[in-house]
């Protein structure tokens, strides 16, 4: 029998890391460590070396898959980092994170080359360039390094600018078309630098260089960024979009977090970054089980009993 209803719009494209294959029935939850004094969420600030390391040994007993670490915060609170400190920052951590869990898949959280560059002993798989090229030696030293890379899309804004008077035309699906327009020229670049496509995420990067209704707008669109063929990677955690639709500040932000969660993986993403990995986990492993993509990690109820004895056992009392 054919079915006539309608299903998922389109299948997640596979990520491959390390040997690993995320895909989508089996979804990706990328873990957060901040290693900055002023990250907009503070439980997921680690400054100090001991706690962070604690924070990734949590991370990937919860189900974390990668882990993203980052040296500076996104947006303009906070002071200047320079190049050097932001390498101070992280090429000492993702070592010892290295050393501590020799098959990690790593994340480096940077627009800058340097920064890269400079972690290259630590193994890092994965470049996360959050500002959309705007050091345009990053892809090159992310195909040096063998590492994928994350392909985002941020309106031409520069690096830790907020969005002010954000517009992309009268139409509303005019940021539909810019986010898609700027992440497939970006892939292919990607792919051109010597990137297999496999290891290219593209990314609609919620919040930067837009308006929360920007952002629900293109959220709903994911389904059109998956049909670029690329791996999506979606950074929904409490972010702004999800505290400004709900009037929620950071830490009130989890359940509208998971509801915009559970849209992008029924829409078709394959990576989740996330604070909250365990309930991230669960709701991108449930939505794949939905979508039939994912069978039930147990399957009893219904199912006849295998040891027929025990199903007439007399009950006890």
């Amino acid at each position: 029998m054919t079915e006539t209803w309608p299903s998922p719009p389109i299948a997640a494209a596979s990520l491959v890391l390390r040997g690993r294959r995320f895909d989508a029935a089996h979804p990706a939850v990328m873990g957060i460590v901040n290693r900055t004094p002023d990250s907009f969420y503070a439980a997921a600030r680690y400054t100090d070396l001991a706690p962070g390391l604690a924070a990734v040994d949590r991370l990937l007993a919860e189900g974390a898959d990668l882990i993203d670490v980052g040296g500076v915060r996104a947006g303009q609170q906070g002071g200047e980092v320079g190049v050097a400190e932001e390498i101070e920052r992280v090429r000492p951590f993702l070592l010892a994170v290295r050393e501590r869990h020799p098959d990690v898949i790593l994340s480096l959280d940077t627009w800058r080359s340097e920064v890269a560059a400079s972690c290259a002993p630590a193994g890092v798989d994965l470049v996360n360039d959050t500002w959309a090229g705007a050091d345009p030696e990053l892809l090159a030293v992310a195909a040096e390094l063998g590492a994928g890379y994350v392909v985002s899309h941020t309106g031409g804004l520069p690096p830790r600018t907020d969005p002010v008077n954000i517009s992309y035309g009268s139409d509303p699906d005019d940021v539909v078309h810019d986010v898609l327009t700027a992440l497939a020229a970006g892939a292919s670049r990607a792919v051109v630098a010597g990137i297999p496509a496999e290891r290219v995420l593209v990314d609609p990067t919620l919040d930067f260089g837009k308006t929360t209704r920007h952002s629900l707008r293109v959220l709903r669109a994911t389904g059109a960024v998956a049909g670029l063929g690329f791996p999506v990677l979606q950074a929904l955690s409490r972010k702004d979009f999800v505290g400004e639709t709900l009037d929620l500040a950071v830490d009130d932000r989890l359940f509208g977090t998971l509801a915009a969660t559970a849209i992008a993986g029924w829409l078709g993403t394959t990576v989740f970054r996330a604070h909250d990995v365990v309930a991230t986990r669960q709701v991108a492993d449930m939505v794949a089980s939905i979508r039939g993509e994912r069978a039930p990690m147990v399957a009893r109820r219904g199912e006849p009993p295998t040891d027929l004895s025990e199903s007439h056992a007399p009950i006890a009392g």
